[in-house]
């Protein structure tokens, strides 16, 4: 009589087995976090260097360098280096923290990579209030600038969240809805370019692309100030936000306030967006490609924490590149972001197809 041979089964996982996995799934998790956390502060520490260092020192004491990095020295050093090199630099990783942020947090509220201030109207928000100031009042430019530029991403955010809501906030609609109103304020901001003088439009025209060429210690102190309130923000609204990808429903049964949340995310977003264009110009595209980056290293979950040196490096690099790369320098910081962005744009709405808002 033949024996049937069957498979024994294999034995369910126990609580404790199931503990223990997820507890060693997280620590290489944390692990592999804090390896790239470590080599994005040690890539920003030698771009700072580079953003200094680069383009010679000319009669400067190379001992008088690094004092003058901290403004200990006077005369041509701390002109050179102080009150030049060191703020534009500090600008680009500053600008480059806030525009990663911005991004990541509206690309986890609306579970879309293509939701991000550029894309959604924002920054043309911004950008449209401080065009305003720079144009018509470039005296108070340095003070008014962050003001006007806030201003105008809050109201076009209330104008593109009003419009896209149908009992409820459809991604779909709210990508198209920013898309137009970004139409209506690059036209608005056209249209003063032709009311301007030749002057002041060349300045315009320029900071428009993007640049962190004329940045100086009081964009830097504005920058700073933006950066620690809102990612203390964002750091706030985390886990309610984590609460979000669960869906409204589900999140609403839970105990999760669903739309003071989204509210804050998007004011948090349009602040930070809006601060930095306020400072160094809308440079494209830093927004949209820091989060995805930042998720294929350490996971959705860390993601809105790595997205801000992510966006830093990007822009830093490209400032450096913009400056010293050779044919094309000297050229505005957004031209490189854009030769690096747009490129993922296209692939990423050709990867998606035609529903690639949705």
């Amino acid at each position: 009589m033949a024996t049937v041979l069957t498979k024994r089964p294999e034995p369910a996982l126990t609580a404790d087995r199931t503990a223990a996995l997820l507890r060693a799934g997280r620590r290489r998790r944390n692990r592999r976090a804090a390896v790239v956390a470590t080599v994005l502060a040690v890539l920003l520490g030698a771009l700072l260097t580079a953003s200094v260092l680069l383009g010679g020192i000319g009669r400067v004491d190379p001992a008088d360098v690094l004092p003058a990095a901290f403004g200990l020295r006077t005369g041509l050093a701390d002109y050179m280096i102080f009150q030049l090199r060191v703020p534009r630099a500090l600008a680009a990783l500053l600008a480059g923290a806030l525009f990663g942020l911005a991004g990541a947090i509206y690309q986890r509220l609306i579970r879309n990579p293509l939701a991000t201030p550029d894309i959604v109207g924002i920054s043309a928000g911004a950008a449209a209030g401080a065009t305003t100031v720079l144009l018509y009042a470039p005296g108070a430019f340095a003070l008014g600038a962050p003001v006007a530029a806030v201003t105008g991403s809050v109201v076009l955010l209330a104008a593109v969240y009003l419009l896209s809501y149908r009992g409820g906030v459809d991604t779909y609609r709210l990508v198209l809805v920013g898309i137009g109103l970004s139409g209506v304020c690059t036209a608005y901001t056209n249209y003063l370019f032709t009311l301007a003088d030749e002057q002041s439009m060349a300045i315009a025209a320029r900071w428009m692309i993007g640049s962190v060429a004329a940045a100086d210690w009081e964009g830097v102190s504005t920058l700073a100030v933006g950066l620690a309130v809102c990612a203390g923000a964002a750091v706030l609204l985390h886990r309610p936000l984590g609460g979000l990808t669960l869906g409204d429903q589900l999140a609403t049964g839970l105990g999760a306030k669903v739309a003071r949340t989204r509210v804050g995310v998007l004011l948090v977003g349009a602040a930070a967006a809006a601060l930095a264009t306020s400072v160094v110009g809308p440079i494209g595209f830093v927004s949209l490609i820091s989060g995805p980056i930042a998720q294929r290293l350490v996971g959705e979950e860390r993601a809105i924490a790595l997205a801000p040196p992510i966006g830093a490096v990007v822009v830093l690099a490209a400032d450096v590149l913009a400056r010293h790369a050779p044919v094309i320098s000297p050229v505005p910081t957004g031209v490189l972001t854009a030769l690096l962005g747009a490129p993922y744009f296209v692939w990423l709405i050709l990867r998606r197809g035609p529903g690639a808002t949705q």
